[in-house]
């Protein structure tokens, strides 16, 4: 399939074996759909893809599965958050050395003495000295540690850093992120939350980045050239519709169901062998009758 009218990454799960080891061959599948999904890319190891719970040596069997997997076809962006520069940069020669395209860095896990200047230091000394194009991954105040507003246009402007995935959903972060690419155009803004897409769009951002697209992409791809043309109706329709489906997916408003239910639709389509994940969420009677009725019907395949 060619490539959507506004550019789709997955932040794609990672299939797992029972003994929550990487499933290459569910990764295959899911790489494989991604590519006739026309997305331009998937971001491995971030949150959705339990990267910070996976140990080394599975995370560097994810990049290279992935790299192998993708095959020039798409896009391979790589988490590398860490608590300290020297972690994060032995993470950015892991995924180098697997051939992955991006190095993501998040706000770290844990941090003592978390000043402002030091956590922007992060983030600068990282992505300067990182060998690959670095993206940033802004989690707003969903994380305990956050890029400080008044800095953000400072990191987005360094000169290795290529693309920003937003998933704060804090408009001023959403501007400051617009003033950095009014700065440097080739800068790309992706959003990150699955639940404001047509907000996002509007505001001027380049495309999507998230979980939920492994579950959407049709809908993502549909929005995408809904919102070129200028149709905003529809696109304001399709987005309601593509919501409720994701609730459907995740167990409800308090998305109770999560990356289990993620997991589980990607069961039901045949791409993973098992919804195994390290975060052990629940699959609900109600999120597990609504997956296996929606995947049979063929929705979104």
């Amino acid at each position: 399939m060619n490539p959507t009218a506004v550019p789709i990454w997955s932040a794609a799960p990672t299939p797992l074996t029972t003994d929550l080891k990487v499933d290459v061959a569910s990764l295959n599948r899911m790489v494989d759909a991604a590519v006739q999904e026309g997305m331009q890319g998937l971001f491995v190891a971030g949150t959705c893809g339990e990267g910070p719970w996976l140990p080394d040596r599975e995370r560097s069997r994810l990049f290279k599965a992935a790299v192998q997997a993708a095959g020039g076809r798409l896009k391979i962006a790589a988490q590398v958050s860490d608590n300290s520069v020297p972690r994060i940069l032995d993470n950015v020669a892991l995924a180098a050395e697997a051939g992955v395209d991006y190095a993501i860095i998040a706000p770290p896990a844990t941090m003592f003495n978390a000043t402002p200047e030091r956590i922007v230091a992060l983030f600068t000394e990282a992505a300067s000295a990182s060998t690959l194009p670095v993206g940033i991954y802004d989690l707003g105040k969903h994380r305990p540690i956050m890029i400080p507003l008044e800095a953000l246009s400072q990191v987005y402007l360094l000169p290795n850093v290529h693309l920003v995935k937003d998933s704060s959903g804090m408009p001023d972060r959403r501007e400051a992120a617009l003033a950095a690419r009014r700065q440097k155009p080739a800068l790309k803004l992706f959003n990150g939350d699955e639940f404001r897409c047509t907000e996002y769009l509007q505001a001027g951002y380049d495309g999507f980045m998230f979980g939920g697209a492994a579950a959407i992409a049709p809908q993502l791809a549909r929005i995408g050239e809904l919102f070129v043309a200028g149709r905003l109706e529809e696109v304001a329709a399709l987005d309601a519709e593509m919501k409720q489906t994701l609730l459907g997916i995740y167990g409800g408003e308090k998305i109770a169901c999560w990356l289990t239910g993620l997991k589980h639709y990607m069961v039901c389509r045949g791409l993973f062998s098992t919804s195994a994940s390290f975060l052990e969420y629940p699959l609900t009677a109600e999120c597990r009758a609504f997956i296996e009725n929606y995947a049979a019907a063929g929705t979104v395949r």
